[in-house]
């Protein structure tokens, strides 16, 4: 293998890292695979950690210790966040997107790769902290949502589904009222798709009366396992009192005006105050 130059070795560090979020890359690792002394990995690292941080690209850590190394983190600055919420927004409310009965249009946005991947990293940003070990989506319209979030952390993205099916094995149900309709439904998981004591985030498109949120706690418990995050694209302002009250969402949609073709839909206060605790932590 030829003797690479420093940015060559910075683009295959970069792939490496941000191919994989969250995981920790030993120098030595860098060192054997580019044929480059740790003292020049080290250097290269920092450089690349000074461009992410110009361009608000991300976070890259450097851990010491025998067991340290170094790992990238998909983080978004504020004003970055909030210019994505409020252009989420204005395409949103456009009249075409009205359909019969109140209903608002957004499976093509959700079907663009570029724009979910990065409400993916927003979802990673605000729950930066509460290190998931699982994503947790209901089909079907949330699923893009969520995979784009587990890929952000680096981890698994497991589907709750409304039937279950013979193929998965044992699985657990739990039956939960819909917060919207007040009728009973019920949701499906495999046993072994999310492990005793696991950490789950659950991240979906809608909330509306919160039942479908309240349930998959419901199913967590019944998994053993903990739900440390809910996040939403859009929630409804009514019912105002939702089910769940620890969640962060987006967008608040007040309806619809069919008659005057007008969206009523904006960034949150959830999206306002998470920005706003982001905005402190980096001060």
């Amino acid at each position: 293998m030829r003797k690479l130059r420093r940015g060559d070795r910075m683009v295959m560090i970069a792939h490496r890292l941000f191919q994989e979020p969250h995981k920790i890359f030993t120098f030595g690792a860098f060192s054997e695979a580019l044929s480059a002394a740790r003292s020049t990995i080290s250097e290269d690292v920092a450089a690349l950690r000074q461009v992410c941080d110009q361009f608000d690209f991300g976070r890259i850590e450097t851990l010491p210790g025998a067991s340290g190394g170094v790992r990238y983190m998909p983080f978004l600055p504020p004003a970055r966040i909030q210019a994505l919420t409020e252009d989420l927004a204005r395409r949103l409310r456009d009249s075409a997107r009205i359909l019969p009965g109140g209903f608002l249009y957004t499976t093509d946005l959700l079907s663009l790769p570029a724009l979910v991947s990065r409400l993916g990293d927003v979802f990673a940003t605000f729950f930066r902290d509460r290190r998931p070990d699982v994503v947790l989506s209901m089909e079907v319209k949330g699923i893009p949502l969520a995979l784009m979030t587990a890929r952000a952390f680096n981890v698994p993205l497991v589907t709750i589904r409304r039937g279950g099916r013979v193929t998965e094995g044992p699985s657990v149900t739990v039956n939960y009222v819909s917060g919207s309709s007040r009728t009973v439904q019920a949701m499906t998981l495999p046993l072994r798709a999310v492990a005793q004591g696991a950490r789950a985030l659950f991240i979906d498109d809608f909330l509306r009366g919160g039942g479908t949120a309240r349930g998959v706690g419901d199913l967590m418990r019944e998994c053993g396992a903990g739900l440390v995050g809910i996040g939403v694209l859009i929630e409804t302002a009514q019912p105002r009192d939702k089910l769940v009250d620890q969640y962060v969402s987006l967008l608040v949609f007040d309806g619809i005006d069919e008659a005057e073709g007008v969206v009523r839909l904006s960034p949150s206060r959830w999206a306002r105050e998470q920005i706003r605790e982001t905005s402190a932590e980096e001060r």
